[in-house]
């Protein structure tokens, strides 16, 4: 029992430091999501909008959806892909609900 190495096939653990290989992670791709002006939905829907699916105070909803209408559009968050995609679909979708033509896109940043 005093050669190790014969037992255990080599000289694994004694003394050397192993530290398996790990994977670089690449970051996933960000998305901004875009709100963009129409002469037809109500500021104070935009506002409602921003703060119920984008979680912001009433403050920063104005500042965006202000954003929105003298600029053309305004950025309402970055996301990844997955989060962005459903988070234009909400908007989307309360948009239709509400029968308003408001537009909601994403892009890669």
């Amino acid at each position: 029992m005093s050669d190790h190495s014969d037992q255990h096939g080599g000289d694994e653990g004694f003394g050397y430091a192993v530290e398996e290989a790990r994977p670089k992670l690449k970051k996933p791709p960000l998305y901004r999501v875009v709100l963009l002006n129409d002469d037809y939905t109500p500021m104070e829907f935009v506002v409602q909008v921003l703060q119920s699916i984008f979680g912001m105070d009433r403050s920063t909803a104005t500042r965006i959806m202000l954003e929105v209408h003298t600029k053309g559009k305004g950025i309402c968050g970055v996301y990844t892909f997955e989060i962005a995609e459903t988070k234009v679909a909400q908007v989307v979708g309360l948009a239709e609900q509400h029968q308003h033509p408001l537009l909601c896109t994403m892009e890669e940043t």
